[in-house]
C-alpha cells in the first residue's frame, strides 16, 4: 500500500539541491519514488505509510538544509463528549496523507491540524471528521464571533430542553415504580385505582419517551462510536440504558422466558440514568462556557463602530471598513477602534486589559495607541495603522486561542489512557455479569444485571477529556487578564518546573536607555546646570547627551540659547551661553581645559564603583556639577529576584557588557551569577550548556536580539511592550514589560499544574475506585450493591468537580500583590514606637 504526497520546498537554487534532497529521501525505508522539481519548488514522493510517516519526510528535507511549507488548519467540531471522542477525531485526521499532526481540544471544541501546504484542504479534513461521526461548523473571525457563541447557546438550549423532558417524565415514572415498594398503603391505593398491568404499561410508555426522545442523542453518537470500533461515553450510556430498557420490555411482555423471581422491571433505572447524565451534560456545558470568558471579554473590547474624520463631517462606519491611513476621532470613554498613532489632541488611555498595567498612560501626538484600550479623558484624533487581524488585540486573542487549543504532554498521556479505558470497562462489566450470574444467590440474573449496568455507567470517561483543557483554558485566560500571554498551553504546564532562569540585562532587568540618575552641584544651582548642559547636549547625538536633554525636559527646565558650540568627539562639548563658557564632558576633557576636579573626587569614585558613567560640567573654569548616567534597573527587579530565589530557582544574568558594569548591575538586582561580554549569538550556546548539564532553563529577554536563546530554552519569556511583542521566538510574553510578571507567570503555572493533578484524581482515581464498588466488591462484606441510578449521579459529579475545580483558577491573584498586602497588614497591626514608650 503506497501513497503519493506533494511537498512544497523552499530554498532550492540549483540541480545539486534537487539531487541532495532526492538522495536524502531515498535513504528512508519505505520511500519508493522521489521526483523533485526545481521550477515548481516541490517534491512528489511515493511512499509506504506503514513504513515511514509524513513527519519523517519533512524532517529529512529540513535536515538537508531546506524549508518545507507547512500550514495550520483549524476546525470547530461539534458532538464530542469525552476523551474517546477526542482520540477518534485525531485518529481520523492523522491517517490522511499530508497531515503531520492533529490536536483536538474537548473544552474548546476545536481541532488544530498541521498539514503540508497544498497536500490536503480544509474540505478534505471536514469530510474525515464527518465520516468519524461528528460535525464541523464554520469558524468565525475575531470581529464576528456570533456564530460560535450561537452554536454553544443552541447546544445549551437543546440540552436544557431534553433535560426538562427527561426529568418531567422520570419523576412520575419513579413514583409509579418505587411507591409500592416503599409503602403498602400506596400499593393498595394504586391497585384499587388500576390493575398492576396498567401501571406497568404506564412505566413502559414513560420510559420509552425518555429513552428514545430525550435520550436519542446517546443512540446517534453511541452507534457511530461502535461502528468505528471505538466505544466512548455515549456507547456506555447507550449500552447500559438499552440493557435496562429492553430487559424490562422482555420481562413485561414475556415473563415466562425468565427464571423464577428474575422478571423485574428496570424502566425507572434507565430513565433516571438518562436524566442524570443529561443533567451532568447541561451543568458541564454551562461551566465550560465560563472557562472561555477571557476570550469573550477580549473580543468585546473592540468597538463596533469607528468615527472617520472626513473633510467636513465625521462618518460612523463599521470597524471592518476602517483602512490603514484613515483619520479617526476617539471621544472620552470610548474604546480605541484600531492600532495607530495620535495625530492631534492629548488624553490618558487605560491599557490594563491589554498590558495588565493599571495606571492610565498619557497619549499625545506621535504616541501609539492600541485597539481595545479605553480613552479616559480628552478627545484626540489618530491615524489608523493596523486593522483587522493585524491589531495587537487580534494577535492577543489568537495567541490565547492557540494556547487553549494546544495539547500539553500531560493531556496526551491522558488521551492514551482513555483510549484503552472504555474497552477495559466493557470487559470488566462483562466479567462482573458473568461472576454474579455464576456465584450470586437467587435471583442471580438480577444481581448480575445491576452490577454490569452500574460498571458501564460509572466509568464514562467525560471527566478525563476535561481534566487538562479546562484548567489550561482558565489559566491562560487569567494570565491574559494580568498581561501575561502564553503562546502554548504546554508552556503554562512546564514553566513552573523550570529550575534555572537566565535573564538578559539590557531591556530586561534595566530600562534599556541611559538616564540621568544623579546630579551633584558645586558652584552652580541644579536648574542652572541642567539649563546649560541641555543647551549644549541637544546639539549632540550621543546617547549620554540624550539622557541629559530628556532629564531637563522631564523637570520642565527649558534649555538656554548657545552662541558658540564646539564638539570634541570622545571627550565632550563646549559653548558660550549667556556670557559664560560652559564645558560638558569627561574628566580628561575638563582636565585638558585646566578645570580642577578635586571637589568631586570622592563622588567620582562612588559613581565609577557602581559602573555608572560620570559626566562633568564646568562653568567659567570652575567645577559646576558632577552627573551620573546609567541604564537603571526597572522597578520591581529586586523584589522579582528575591522571590525567584525564595522559590529555589537558580538565577543567572547574561549580558554583552563589560564585567565591572555587569557585576554592578547584578549586585543591585541581587543576582550572584553573571555571564558578561557574551555576544548575542553565543547566548543560545550558554543556554544549551546549562541544558546539557541537566538543567531546565527559562530564558528571559527582549525577544528580538535574544531570539536564538529564547528558542533554545525550554521556556522562552519575552519582555514586550504593548505594540512590540516578540511572538515568534518566545513561549510567554509579558505585555507590560514588568519583570514582576515572571513571578506571577510561574505561580500561575504551578497553580494550574496542581489543578490538573487534582482534576486527574477526580477523573481517574475517583472512577477507578468506584468501578469495583459498582461491580459489587462491597457486597460480600456489607451487603451493598450500587444502584445504576447512584452510579449515574457519581459519574456526572466527577465531571462537574473537574470543571468547577478548574474555574477556581479565576480567583488567582498576583503573588507579589498578595505579599505586599500581607506586609501592609502586618505593619498595621504592629505597635508603633510611641506605643512601646507608653
Amino acid at each position: 500500500m503506497t501513497e503519493r504526497l506533494r511537498i512544497g520546498i523552499q530554498g532550492m537554487s540549483c540541480a545539486s539541491c534537487v539531487a541532495r534532497i532526492e538522495r536524502a529521501l531515498h535513504k528512508l525505508r519505505g520511500v519508493d519514488e522521489v521526483a523533485v522539481n526545481l521550477a515548481t519548488e516541490s517534491a512528489m514522493i511515493t511512499y509506504d505509510p506503514r513504513a515511514v510517516q509524513a513527519t519523517s519526510l519533512i524532517t529529512t528535507i529540513e535536515d538537508a538544509g531546506y524549508e518545507v511549507a507547512v500550514e495550520q488548519i483549524d476546525l470547530a467540531i461539534t458532538g464530542m463528549t469525552c476523551a474517546s471522542c477526542v482520540l477518534r477525531v485525531e485518529r481520523a485526521l492523522v491517517r490522511a496523507p499530508g497531515v503531520l499532526d492533529a490536536s483536538v481540544n474537548l473544552a474548546t471544541e476545536k481541532a488544530s491540524v498541521r498539514v503540508v501546504a497544498g497536500a490536503i484542504t480544509s474540505a478534505d479534513l471536514r469530510r474525515l471528521v464527518e465520516e468519524a461521526g461528528y460535525k464541523v461548523r464554520e469558524e468565525s473571525s475575531v470581529a464576528d464571533d456570533d456564530t460560535l457563541l450561537k452554536a454553544r447557546r443552541d447546544e445549551l438550549k437543546a440540552l436544557r430542553r431534553n433535560l426538562v423532558v427527561a426529568a418531567g417524565l422520570s419523576v412520575p415514572l419513579v413514583l409509579i415504580a418505587m411507591a409500592p415498594m416503599l409503602s403498602q398503603h400506596w400499593f393498595q391505593l394504586m391497585a384499587r385505582l388500576l390493575p398492576v398491568s396498567y401501571w406497568h404499561g404506564f412505566e413502559f410508555v414513560l420510559a420509552t419517551m425518555v429513552q428514545f426522545g430525550a435520550g436519542r442523542r446517546f443512540y446517534i453518537h453511541g452507534w457511530v462510536e461502535l461502528r468505528h470500533l471505538n466505544p466512548g461515553m455515549n456507547s456506555l450510556v447507550m449500552i447500559s440504558t438499552s440493557a435496562a430498557y429492553f430487559y424490562s420490555v422482555a420481562a413485561l411482555t414475556a415473563p415466562q422466558l425468565f427464571p423464577a423471581g428474575t422478571a423485574h422491571l428496570y424502566f425507572e433505572s434507565a430513565a433516571v440514568i438518562v436524566t442524570l447524565i443529561l443533567l451532568g451534560r447541561y451543568m458541564e456545558a454551562r461551566a465550560k462556557g465560563r472557562t472561555s470568558e477571557a476570550i469573550a471579554k477580549l473580543m468585546k473590547l473592540q468597538p463596533d463602530l469607528a468615527h472617520i474624520e472626513g473633510a467636513n463631517e465625521i462618518i460612523d462606519v463599521p470597524i471592518e471598513q476602517v483602512l490603514p491611513g484613515n483619520r479617526l476621532l476617539v471621544r472620552p470613554g470610548e474604546s480605541i477602534p484600531v492600532d495607530g498613532k495620535v495625530v492631534e489632541g492629548r488624553s490618558y488611555v487605560d491599557e490594563s486589559m491589554v498590558t495588565g498595567e493599571a495606571i492610565p498612560v498619557a497619549k499625545e501626538q506621535g504616541r501609539e495607541v492600541i485597539a481595545g484600550t479605553i480613552n479616559k479623558s480628552g478627545s484626540f484624533s489618530m491615524r489608523a495603522e493596523r486593522v483587522g487581524a493585524d491589531t495587537v488585540l487580534a494577535r492577543i486573542i489568537k495567541l490565547v486561542e492557540d494556547a487553549q487549543s494546544c495539547k500539553p504532554p500531560i493531556q496526551r498521556t491522558a488521551d492514551r489512557i482513555a483510549a484503552v479505558f472504555v474497552p477495559v470497562v466493557i470487559l470488566v462489566a462483562l466479567l462482573a455479569f458473568g461472576l454474579w450470574l455464576t456465584y450470586a444467590p437467587p435471583p442471580s440474573l438480577n444481581y448480575a444485571f445491576v452490577a454490569a449496568i452500574s460498571v458501564l455507567v460509572i466509568a464514562c470517561p467525560c471527566a478525563m477529556g476535561l481534566a487538562t483543557p479546562t484548567a489550561i483554558m482558565v489559566g491562560t485566560g487569567k494570565a491574559a487578564e494580568m498581561g501575561i500571554l502564553f503562546r502554548r498551553g504546554d508552556a503554562l504546564e512546564t514553566l513552573g518546573r523550570m529550575d534555572t532562569f537566565m535573564l538578559d540585562k539590557t531591556g530586561t532587568l534595566t530600562k534599556g536607555a541611559p538616564q540621568l540618575t544623579e546630579l551633584t552641584t558645586f558652584d552652580a544651582t541644579h536648574e542652572t546646570v541642567l539649563r546649560y548642559c541641555a543647551a549644549l547636549e541637544r546639539h549632540s547625538e550621543h546617547p549620554l547627551a540624550l539622557a541629559i536633554v530628556a532629564a531637563a525636559r522631564q523637570q520642565g527646565i527649558a534649555a538656554a540659547h548657545v552662541d558658540e558650540f564646539n564638539s570634541h568627539p570622545g571627550f565632550g562639548v563646549e559653548g558660550e551661553i549667556e556670557g559664560h563658557k560652559v564645558l560638558v564632558g569627561s574628566a580628561a576633557f575638563l582636565d585638558r581645559h585646566g578645570v580642577s576636579l578635586h571637589d568631586g573626587k570622592d563622588r567620582l569614585q562612588h559613581i565609577t564603583g557602581e559602573a555608572r558613567t560620570p559626566v562633568f560640567c564646568a562653568i567659567d573654569g570652575c567645577l559646576g556639577a558632577l552627573m551620573a548616567i546609567s541604564d537603571p534597573l526597572k522597578e520591581g527587579v529586586r523584589s522579582t529576584i528575591d522571590e525567584l530565589s525564595a522559590m529555589g530557582k537558580t538565577i543567572i544574568m547574561i549580558t554583552g557588557d563589560h564585567g565591572n558594569s555587569a557585576e554592578a548591575i547584578a549586585r543591585q538586582a541581587g543576582i550572584h551569577q553573571v555571564l558578561a561580554e557574551i555576544r548575542p549569538e553565543r547566548k543560545a550556546e550558554e543556554v544549551r550548556k546549562l541544558q546539557d548539564q541537566g538543567n531546565r532553563v527559562a530564558f528571559v529577554g527582549d525577544g528580538i536580539n535574544d531570539a536564538p536563546a529564547l528558542s533554545q530554552s525550554d521556556v522562552g519569556i519575552a519582555i514586550g511592550t504593548g505594540t512590540d511583542i516578540a511572538i515568534e521566538a518566545a513561549d510567554v510574553i509579558l505585555m507590560s514589560g514588568d519583570v514582576r510578571g515572571i513571578v506571577n507567570a510561574i505561580a500561575l503555572s504551578q497553580r494550574t499544574l496542581r489543578t490538573i493533578h487534582v482534576n486527574f484524581f477526580w477523573a481517574y482515581a475517583y472512577n477507578a475506585a468506584l468501578i469495583p464498588v459498582a461491580a459489587g466488591a462491597l457486597y460480600p462484606l456489607f451487603g451493598v450493591l450500587l444502584s445504576p441510578v447512584f452510579a449515574a449521579a457519581a459519574m456526572s459529579a466527577s465531571s462537574l468537580l473537574v470543571v468547577s475545580n478548574s474555574l477556581r483558577l479565576k480567583k488567582f491573584t498576583s503573588i507579589l500583590d498578595m505579599r505586599q498586602h500581607v506586609d501592609e497588614r502586618r505593619q498595621a497591626t504592629q505597635p508603633s514606637q510611641h506605643d512601646l514608650v507608653i
